[in-house]
């Protein structure tokens, strides 16, 4: 499914994404060199043992960055203008490599753009979920997306 023009959401529209991922070792670490990102609890096994998790943890940019990537065929996909922010980014449980995650989006707000009268602003709720149902990451994306009628 392509994404929606801003005319064709609705507050309170609610999606679950098709597409799942499961996270492995690779991506978490060329996520984590590719962004000269040093953590030790995402690229040393070791100290990754020592820590309160036992294990590595993924990095959390790749969690945020994953959960938007998973819902973007769904929503802006051919329709966005441009990504205008993200706020209320929240991690309540963390991530490990072999963990599957799934996607949700629901439309909170949408809004007239002042300086675009051909596009609009969806405000969407993204929630990416592990196997288990446990919410491990959550913000809030707001989009200016283009208009069918403009």
């Amino acid at each position: 499914m392509a994404g929606k023009y801003f005319d064709e959401w609705q507050v309170g529209e609610r999606m679950e994404h098709e597409i799942r991922r499961t996270v492995t070792e690779t991506d978490n670490l060329l996520f984590s060199t590719m962004t000269h990102n040093p953590q030790p609890l995402h690229i040393d096994v070791e100290a990754a043992r020592a820590s309160e998790f036992g294990q590595i943890l993924v990095n959390g940019t790749f969690t945020f960055a994953l959960m938007v990537g998973l819902s973007v065929g769904d929503t802006t996909l051919g329709t966005l203008v441009a990504n205008l922010g993200y706020d209320q980014l929240v991690m309540p449980k963390p991530v490990f490599i072999g963990d599957t995650m799934r996607a949700t989006s629901e439309v909170v707000e949408l809004k007239e753009s002042k300086s675009r009268p051909n596009a609009g602003i969806v405000t969407f709720r993204h929630e990416l979920i592990n196997q288990r149902g446990e919410v491990v990451c959550r913000c809030l994306r707001s989009a200016l997306v283009k208009r069918r009628d403009g």
